[in-house]
């Protein structure tokens, strides 16, 4: 960009809760070619993650992606350990990131991908994320020292409770969805930013990862595409669960394969209500307004038919 500076976000504060430490970002040091994935959470982040790695590495077997590609504001391992191990790479670096804009280091360096998903669906993967979660994860939460605000405990039985609650709580028992959707639509102009929809992925799996790699510069040779893509299908992911499940899978009952598990939109719209739906297009259009309601909800196309209300 020419002229007058670019009106790049500025970190204001700090966000520490069971699993975050923003701290860690204020002794990051960015280099040129950087990747951050962006999301609320459960929302495709291993998937881009995935996408990203394979683009890095040229669609090679066994890329390592939860080990190259760290969360960097988990309050584990401790930040020293992480930052350590980032430096010591020499391939181009992509972290992941569940931090609002606010909260984190933006940088003009960098190139930034933020991927969204109707909230809905990103709470019936939470649910089963938290659902199987077992004591090594819930220790690692809530007993590492440097805890702040109150540990996080099992949830309830009712999945549509779980909804509730995550919705009157902003996001309750994990962090905030409206900061964190606000935040990223808000910058969406930025020209190191790319939107990224779940939806658009699963519709045009191949397209959307052109798409990225332009966008990150990326130019593989035309025989390198299909092992490519072929390594981002939801079976491949599956099937090579180990590679991507933080620990290869061991906070979760059932291992790596319950971290990747259906990869299935909609399956809310057999449990909640007419006046639960309203409620959280309500608040998402409050939030981001209708233009980015409709993205979230559908993706770029929005070629998914609006609900009708019961």
């Amino acid at each position: 960009m020419s002229g007058t500076a670019a009106p790049w976000p500025r970190k204001t504060r700090e966000l520490h809760n069971h699993h975050m430490d923003s701290t860690v970002w204020n002794d990051f040091s960015f280099r040129e070619d950087d990747i951050v994935i962006a999301t609320y959470g459960k929302a495709g982040t291993t998937w881009v993650q995935q996408i990203v790695g394979q683009l890095i590495f040229d669609g090679q077997e066994g890329v390592p992606v939860s080990v190259l590609s760290p969360w960097l504001d988990l309050r584990v391992p401790q930040k020293e350990v992480k930052l350590a191990a980032l430096e010591q790479q020499t391939n181009r670096r992509f972290i992941k990131t569940h931090l609002p804009v606010d909260a984190l280091l933006y940088s003009p360096r960098a190139k930034y991908l933020y991927v969204g998903r109707d909230g809905r669906d990103v709470v019936w993967s939470l649910y089963n994320h938290h659902l199987r979660a077992n004591e090594r994860w819930y220790q690692a939460l809530n007993e590492t020292p440097g805890l702040v605000g109150p540990p996080i405990a099992p949830p309830p039985d009712s999945i549509r409770q779980y909804f509730l609650e995550w919705l009157a709580g902003d996001g309750y028992p994990f962090w905030s969805f409206r900061e964190n959707i606000r935040s990223w639509w808000e910058i969406r102009a930025l020209p190191n930013l790319l939107l990224v929809h779940y939806e658009d992925l699963k519709r045009d799996l191949a397209g959307e990862m052109r798409r990225i790699a332009a966008f990150l510069e990326f130019t593989p040779a035309a025989e390198r595409w299909p092992a490519i893509i072929a390594h981002c299908t939801f079976d491949y992911m599956k099937a090579n669960a180990a590679e991507a499940a933080p620990l290869g899978g061991a906070f979760w009952e059932g291992g790596a394969e319950t971290f990747i598990h259906k990869g299935v939109n909609g399956r809310w719209r057999e449990t909640l209500t007419g006046a639960d739906r309203r409620a959280y297009e309500t608040m998402v259009e409050e939030t981001i307004g209708t233009e980015g309601a409709r993205w979230l909800a559908r993706g770029r196309h929005a070629a998914m038919p609006a609900d009708t209300p019961e």
